[in-house]
C-alpha cells in the first residue's frame, strides 16, 4: 500500500472549458486594470452588478456592502449568518504593481528631445523597462477642478512611450556592469516628443511643442502636473502564450490575480 502524497498537474484535474472561460474573463480584467484606481473602478462596477452597495450612502437587505478609500483600495464584505463573536473570515490581496511613476514637475528637454522625469515604484528590474512600448495612465486635476483621466497607449492608433537604451555596439562598458547597475533609476526617463516649436527664437522649443499639444488636447498647462498622478505601465492587452495557449502573458499578475479570484469568491 502506498501512503505517499502525490501531486497532479492542474490540467489533469480541472475542466479545461471552465479554465479557459475563467481565463478569458480574467484577461479582460487584467487588461483594463493597470493601476490601483482602475482596479478599484473595476471591482466597484462588478460589485454593484452583484447587489453590493456603498456602505456609507446606500441601504440594502441582502447584506452586501463595499467601501472605497481614496480611490485606491476597496473592501467588499458580506454579512454572515452567525454572530461576530464567532469570528470573521478575511481574504486579502494587494492591487498595486511595480511601475514607473511620473514626477510632479516632469517635463524637460535635452539634446533636442522632450522627456519626463520619473521614479520607479516597487521592486522592478530596471533593464526590463527600456525599449518596450509603455502606456501612460493616471489622472490630472486642472485649475478649475476638472479631472482629466488618461489612458494613452492602449489603443492600436495611440502613441506609446519608450525609454531609450544604448545600441549594442556602443554599450561595451555598460554590458560589463551587473544587472543592478547597467540601467540606473535616473535613466528611466521616457521620450515624449522630438518636434520643435515653430518659433526658433523660443527657448526649450521641444518642451514648448509638447506643452502646446497637451493644452490643445487636454486643456492642461504645465502647472497642472503638480496635481497629477501619472504612471507608465507596459502597453497592450493580456495575451495567450504558448502553442497551446495555456499561459496568460500580462502585466500586473502580482497581485491582481489574487484580488480577482478573491473578489469572485465573495
Amino acid at each position: 500500500m502506498d501512503f505517499g502524497y502525490k501531486t497532479k498537474n492542474a490540467w489533469e484535474i480541472l475542466d479545461r472549458n471552465e479554465v479557459n472561460s475563467f481565463g478569458e474573463e480574467y484577461k479582460k480584467f487584467i487588461s483594463k486594470s493597470k493601476t490601483e484606481r482602475e482596479t478599484v473602478d473595476f471591482f466597484k462596477e462588478e460589485a454593484e452588478s452583484k447587489g453590493f452597495v456603498d456602505v456609507f450612502s446606500d441601504k440594502t437587505d441582502n447584506g452586501r456592502f463595499y467601501a472605497i478609500n481614496g480611490s485606491k483600495n476597496i473592501i467588499l464584505f458580506r454579512e454572515g449568518k452567525d454572530s461576530l463573536e464567532k469570528g470573521i473570515n478575511f481574504v486579502f490581496a494587494h492591487i498595486d504593481s511595480p511601475r514607473i511613476d511620473i514626477k510632479q514637475n516632469p517635463l524637460y528637454e535635452g539634446f533636442d528631445i522632450a522627456m519626463f522625469k520619473t521614479h520607479y515604484y516597487g521592486g522592478i528590474k530596471k533593464y526590463q523597462w527600456v525599449t518596450v512600448p509603455l502606456a501612460l495612465h493616471g489622472v490630472i486635476y486642472l485649475k478649475n477642478g476638472e479631472k482629466v483621466e488618461l489612458s494613452l497607449g492602449e489603443k492600436p492608433d495611440d502613441p506609446v512611450f519608450v525609454i531609450s537604451d544604448l545600441l549594442p555596439h556602443l554599450a561595451r562598458k555598460q554590458m560589463e556592469q551587473n544587472a543592478r547597475e547597467f540601467i540606473s533609476g535616473e535613466a528611466l526617463d521616457p521620450i515624449v516628443g522630438s518636434i520643435p516649436d515653430s518659433d526658433d527664437k523660443e527657448k526649450e522649443r521641444f518642451k514648448k511643442f509638447v506643452l502646446n499639444l497637451l493644452h490643445d488636447t487636454y486643456g492642461l498647462v504645465e502647472e497642472d502636473f503638480l496635481s497629477s498622478e501619472l504612471t507608465l505601465v507596459p502597453a497592450g492587452p493580456a495575451r495567450d502564450s504558448g502553442f497551446d495557449k495555456s499561459i496568460i502573458a500580462s502585466y500586473g499578475h502580482d497581485d491582481r490575480v489574487c484580488a480577482y479570484t478573491g473578489g469572485h469568491a465573495l
